[in-house]
């Protein structure tokens, strides 16, 4: 018998069932609820409990999970709800300008909707995307631009004692930034609510915060919170990478960030290692660095990891973890603080292991020989201490160093452009303040900076990317000396 067959093929559309597994709440203690029933669990999933209050999953075994409540003090009900979700971060250009919390929330700034998450969580990029690191980053900073430059894509550790300066230092970068197609992304890990409100006016009075995202865990904050902070942040300037913009971030600071992990760790009775902290401690922190990288299709993620030291000693375990998963580290010494130069950028301790190809090669070739003076200045200003005497060629060389460092002296918000710190390098090699008095260098150098700004417009059309020419270098030294008649004619001489 012949089976006829239909000019259309029936299909039943079945229902989509979603499963929703639940847990009861076993026990609950210092943060820590202990869930059983909810056998599909995922390590690093969102749970919600009945009452509204959320946690995230810790740890898991055969039986039990573990979950982190991320609301703090929130009543925590006896059912919960497995999301299926993973902590996730608002990502797009609606969250420039804006103060987020790491779970999402806006902190400061107009509510939106976002148009994408990102997991907080991601991979860092496969080494077959990126590429080499030979771009600037303008700090704005002289002592690091000419001696320890930094490039986009690179990772560089700023570490040193409390209130020497390692905040202000990271803020005038992303300050720096200011009119450049470069996106900042600051993280502030474990500080006191007014620290980060005066961030956020810095900002805002720099006329910067529109081309900024805060990503803020208060020191008030759960552990879990402050924990989530930088990898939240990370995943915001991924976004931005991977549009093929350049971004600089900065974690404020990662060893307030080992603190908050270990405190989670301890509570979750994870076997405790050296100095009580986990470990997989350098693991956290190696897989948050290396998700700052400079990609092929020119997108960069800057990294300004911060980490405070005790006493001077960037030996101990933090630092050292850190040291060697950076590409780079930028020492603030507290002795050079204290002494007045400031930024407190110690010259011998600081490296940048990108080097000069992360250097417009017209600054590369004018510093060549500032470090070596330098060096060479901090020895013979030892020996003077006690009493040697010194030969003429040693004399020049002690004069000139001492002034080199007053001119690398920056006030806070004090910055200088690219050309700015070729032009003082020009009149550093050609010995133009050597014959000035000490007290006076910084203020002889500021009346040529206006003069420049004001009177040699054509000098902002300079390229530092090749080497500069002889007209250039007539063209600064005419300037200086011209500032310097205009500093005489409208006050007291102010050199010789």
């Amino acid at each position: 018998m012949e089976v006829k067959k239909l000019p259309f093929q029936l299909t039943v559309q079945k229902p989509k069932i979603e499963k929703k597994f639940y847990g009861k709440v076993v026990a609950y203690r210092d943060g820590i609820a202990t869930i059983e029933g909810l056998g599909n669990i995922g390590y690093y999933e969102n749970v919600q409990f009945e009452g509204g209050a959320r946690g995230l999953v810790m740890d898991v075994d055969s039986q039990l999970c573990y979950v982190v409540v991320t609301d703090g003090d929130a009543h925590i009900d006896e059912l919960c709800l497995a999301t299926g979700n993973v902590p996730a971060i608002p990502v797009g250009e609606e969250v420039l300008g804006k103060v987020l919390d790491p779970l999402g929330r806006i902190l400061e700034g107009t509510s939106f909707t976002p148009s994408q998450l990102y997991p907080v969580e991601r991979p860092a990029k496969p080494l077959y995307e990126r590429s080499r690191v030979n771009e600037p980053v303008e700090t704005g900073v002289a002592a690091i631009d000419m001696l320890i430059p930094v490039g986009h894509g690179q990772r560089e550790l700023i570490l040193g004692d409390r209130q020497v300066g390692k905040t202000t230092l990271a803020t005038d970068i992303l300050i720096n930034q200011k009119g450049k197609d470069v996106i900042g992304v600051y993280v502030s890990i474990g500080q006191k609510v007014s620290d980060t409100a005066a961030i956020i006016n810095s900002f805002k009075v720099n006329d910067v915060m529109d081309q900024v995202v805060m990503v803020v865990a208060a020191a008030s904050d759960p552990a879990i919170v402050r924990f989530l902070a930088p990898y939240a942040g990370a995943s915001i300037a991924e976004y931005f990478m991977e549009q093929g913009k350049k971004v600089i971030i900065v974690y404020d600071d990662l060893s307030k960030h080992a603190v908050s992990y270990r405190e989670l760790t301890l509570i979750l009775r994870r076997p405790p290692g050296r100095e009580a902290y986990p470990g997989d401690i350098f693991y956290s922190h190696s897989r948050l660095l290396e998700r700052a990288a400079k990609i092929t299709n020119g997108g960069s993620i800057t990294a300004f990891p911060i980490c405070e030291t005790q006493l001077g000693d960037f030996s101990a375990y933090i630092p050292t973890n850190l040291i060697s998963i950076t590409d780079g580290q930028l020492f603030l010494d507290s002795g050079l603080f204290n002494a007045g130069r400031r930024p407190a950028v110690n010259i011998g301790l600081s490296v940048s292991r990108v080097g000069g190809s992360a250097q417009y090669p017209a600054v590369r070739k004018l510093s060549s020989g500032l470090r070596s003076t330098l060096a060479r200045y901090d020895e013979l200003s030892e020996f003077t201490k006690f009493g040697g005497r010194l030969d003429d060629a040693s004399q020049k060389i002690l004069n000139r160093g001492e002034r080199t460092i007053r001119l690398l002296i920056q006030g806070a918000h004090e910055l200088y452009s690219s050309v700015e710190q070729a032009a003082l390098l020009v009149l550093l090699n050609e010995g133009y303040f050597d014959n000035v008095e000490v007290g006076q260098v910084k203020e002889v150098w500021n009346n040529i900076r206006e003069y420049l700004r004001t009177q040699v417009p054509q000098l902002k059309e300079v390229d530092l990317r090749k080497p500069l020419d002889e007209e250039t270098t007539k063209l600064i030294l005419m300037a200086g000396e011209r500032a310097n008649q205009v500093g005489q004619s409208n006050g007291p001489e102010t050199a010789s």
